[in-house]
């Protein structure tokens, strides 16, 4: 989907249509920009920028607190659209997912054809616009998704693979951020096809394990399938306050609050969970991780709460000023009180 989140709230407000707009928290306080529009764009504003930063480089900005009911509403109506084609689609988040189209449910012989539709029943049905990669494999449909947004199509066919390839800068390479970009180019790679041309030891010395999956999308082969149903890992919630917390008591309380809304998540997926952790990043910056495995699994708020509060007593928690706390919950399982089919009626 292009620009997701801000295109929801323009869709939503003709007011913003046209307009730089930035959907996130406020720039009086700490808060960080969730989405921004095209519009918005052009001045150099990105996610994850402080709203304070975006609002200095684009001053007309407008700012939409994030309403996101409003956008999984949005994301179902788009996820059932791609359903209605193919039952193998694979989410990777409220605005995004990859699908095998090789059968599908249209009986329609051309990917191209198929995204085609697809973007126009998207358009149709929800006044949203989104952009598709068609290509013989994930990686190269990822980057073929965000060619021309936005409302692009950009299709790669196994026979323009490799003009596609010779094209990208050595970034466009998954697992490749600022950082393993730096160690690259110290080396001499700058495009991804110079990947094909390093040493292997030399490779290996500079970034390690990626070594042979770079080498592979370097060649522009990606094995792995579309799977849809993802095993949940893990379910967390976390929040980023605008003051830091000075009061244990209020960090207790918020801790609780976090908790209850991890139980919730694992109560409405069915699943149960014997690890809880905690996250607290100080007013420095400086975070910690707590973790407590128990030998029964559970998704009882009471239960985790209390866990939960355990792990913050062994923090700094009580004479350190807090900025950011987290819950998670990990070693999943499901919950077979929950599958147990219902008794039959008499």
């Amino acid at each position: 989907m292009d620009a997701f989140y801000a295109s929801v709230e323009s869709r939503d407000n003709p007011n913003l249509k046209g307009k730089p707009v930035a959907v996130g928290g406020s720039p009086q306080g700490r808060g960080v920009v969730a989405a921004a529009s095209y519009e918005a764009r052009a001045f150099g504003v990105r996610s994850a920028m402080p709203m304070a930063r975006a609002l200095r480089l684009c001053p007309q900005l407008e700012i939409v607190r994030p309403d996101f009911a409003k956008y999984k509403a949005a994301s179902r109506q788009v996820m059932a659209i791609l359903r209605s084609c193919t039952p193998l689609v694979e989410p990777l988040s409220l605005d995004e997912a990859y699908l095998d189209v090789t059968e599908n449910l249209w009986g329609e012989p051309l990917a191209t054809v198929i995204a085609k539709k697809i973007k126009s029943r998207i358009l149709e049905e929800t006044g949203l616009t989104a952009s598709a990669g068609v290509a013989p494999n994930k990686f190269l449909a990822k980057i073929a998704s965000g060619w021309k947004k936005p409302d692009g199509l950009t299709v790669i066919s196994p026979a323009r693979v490799e003009k596609f390839l010779q094209q990208l800068p050595v970034e466009a390479l998954w697992g490749v951020g600022p950082v393993t970009a730096g160690k690259l180019k110290s080396i001499g790679v700058t495009r991804l096809v110079d990947i094909r041309s390093v040493d292997d030891l030399l490779l290996q010395k500079t970034v390690g394990s990626l070594s042979d999956w770079l080498q592979q999308l370097a060649r522009g082969e990606d094995p792995r399938p579309v799977t849809p149903d993802r095993e949940t890992k893990s379910v967390s919630s976390e929040t980023t306050y605008a003051v830091d917390l000075k009061s244990f008591p209020e960090i207790r309380a918020e801790i609780e609050k976090l908790a209850a809304e991890v139980a919730e998540i694992l109560v409405r997926k069915r699943l149960v969970a014997r690890t809880v952790n905690i996250k607290v990043r100080y007013g420095d910056f400086t975070t910690v991780t707590r973790s407590h495995t128990a030998q029964g699994a559970t998704n009882s708020a009471r239960s985790i709460s209390v866990r939960a509060k355990a792990l913050l007593d062994r923090t700094e928690a009580s004479y350190r000023p807090v900025r950011l706390l987290g819950v998670g919950a990990h070693g999943l399982s499901a919950d077979q009180v929950m599958l147990r089919p219902l008794p039959e009626e008499s």
